[in-house]
């Protein structure tokens, strides 16, 4: 009898276990249930969000798929000049046709600027800069294509746009430290020099800053002339190099060469009786030019002081024929005449901006430009002399120039200039600047 009641405890055991386990597998099928179903409809989810991508990358691209930045420039002076500057002149240097003179008295308008830019896609970026003079006409001052991505360091830049020699060159007149371009850019320059053509730029996988580059273009700014032909008529090369002088310093310095040929490159003047009379130069120009740009801020941080010293040096040749008075408004000669011309001149341009207070700037600048050799010799008639040749008298222009300026923020800036501008032989042009920039909208960090 015992026997049979511990047989009966076991069986009653085992049922029990029998039972508790089944009831544990029928939870679990539950709740694999459960999850399968839950997987089922992240499935579908994830198909349906699948087949809304397909629909969506088989529609045609939006209008807004690339939205460019857009930006205005608004610039513009109050001037007061105790010389006209309709008259002015760069005594002893051919007239370049460029804005190398100040702008007219009182109020004006300065050149403003309107810049759109964005990628185009993965591999090119497009920009246009639009410049509104004073005189109510727009130009297209830059409008090119840019490579993004290319292997190797390579840029390649198409279009028209400002020539990578030298530093001041590139950048924008609204991104100067000074209300104007110094004498040596006024006189072989034009004042700022761009072209249509094609650049290549590489930079060096190194530490140091080690930048190459090269253009060809249509010389169609001075020193060059806008030539019928196929082809170029302009080339420049230049080479840059930079990095960190310990902390808190740094430095770039370059070297830049340009040749051109000009064909009836034209400038007025008078002969040796007072006639005004036009001539026009062909042959070939060229320049060498060197900067160097040093760069300062305590533990690196130009917040609150800094320091920028900033020169270039250009020496600049010319050598053809000088045609006198093309329109024969003069009366030396019976007509036209050619004679042989040839020059080796330079100039010079060394500036410092400290600030010493946040949003507080001043600066001080040299100009000086050297006249050199100007050759001038008739093949044709005795008739002709240096009189008849008045721009290029014997001079080397200078001028020393003061600013000033308070920058409420990196889009708005007021500047105070004071200048004193010997360009002129026998008058000194004692100049007043009060200058204004505001920048709206999307804007590009400024060049080193």
């Amino acid at each position: 009898a015992a026997t049979d009641a511990g047989l009966a405890q076991i069986h009653e055991q085992i049922k029990q276990i029998k039972e508790d386990y089944e009831a544990r597998i029928q939870a679990l099928e539950k709740r694999l249930q459960k999850t399968e179903a839950k997987a089922d409809k992240a499935e579908d989810v994830a198909a349906q969000a699948e087949n809304t991508a397909s629909i969506a990358t088989s529609r045609p691209a939006s209008e807004n798929a690339f939205n460019p930045g857009v930006s205005l420039i608004l610039h513009g002076t109050y001037n007061n000049l105790s010389q006209d500057p309709v008259n002015f002149q760069i005594t002893g240097f051919m007239p370049t046709g460029g804005e190398v003179a100040p702008e007219t008295r009182g109020f004006s308008l300065s050149e403003s600027e309107l810049v759109v830019e964005a990628n185009i896609d993965d591999k090119f970026r497009g920009v246009g800069i639009f410049a509104f003079a004073p005189d109510d006409t727009i130009a297209v001052e830059e409008a090119y294509f840019q490579t993004l991505g290319l292997s190797n360091g390579l840029t390649i830049k198409g279009g028209r746009f400002f020539s990578g020699v030298g530093y001041l060159n590139e950048m924008h007149q609204h991104a100067w430290d000074f209300v104007d371009a110094p004498l040596p850019y006024k006189a072989f320059l034009g004042g700022q020099m761009g072209d249509d053509g094609v650049q290549v730029k590489w930079i060096a996988p190194t530490d140091t800053l080690v930048e190459l580059g090269a253009e060809i273009g249509k010389g169609r700014s001075f020193p060059g002339t806008d030539r019928n032909k196929n082809g170029s008529s302009s080339g420049a090369v230049f080479a840059h190099i930079g990095g960190d002088i310990g902390p808190g310093r740094s430095y770039r310095a370059g070297i830049s060469y340009h040749r051109t040929s000009p064909e009836g490159r034209e400038y007025d003047d008078t002969d040796s009786i007072g006639n005004s009379v036009t001539n026009s130069f062909t042959g070939d120009s060229k320049f060498w030019m060197t900067d160097f740009v040093f760069k300062w801020a305590p533990n690196g941080n130009p917040t609150h002081t800094n320091f920028k010293l900033q020169g270039e040096y250009i020496r600049a040749t010319e050598d053809g024929i000088l045609n006198f008075d093309i329109n024969g408004a003069s009366t030396v000669l019976a007509g036209p005449a050619p004679v042989s011309y040839s020059t080796k001149q330079s100039g010079w341009y060394l500036q410092g901006v400290y600030q010493f207070a946040p949003q507080w700037r001043a600066g001080l600048r040299y100009d000086r430009l050297n006249f050199g050799t100007v050759n001038i010799s008739s093949d044709v008639s005795a008739t002709l002399t240096g009189a008849d040749f008045p721009i290029f008298t014997p001079h080397d222009p200078d001028r020393t120039t003061i600013m000033f300026d308070y920058s409420r923020s990196e889009f708005s800036r007021f500047r105070l200039q004071f200048a004193s501008d010997k360009s002129r032989l026998g008058a000194s042009d004692d100049q007043v600047f009060l200058q204004y920039i505001y920048s709206l909208g999307a804007h590009r960090a400024h060049k080193y």
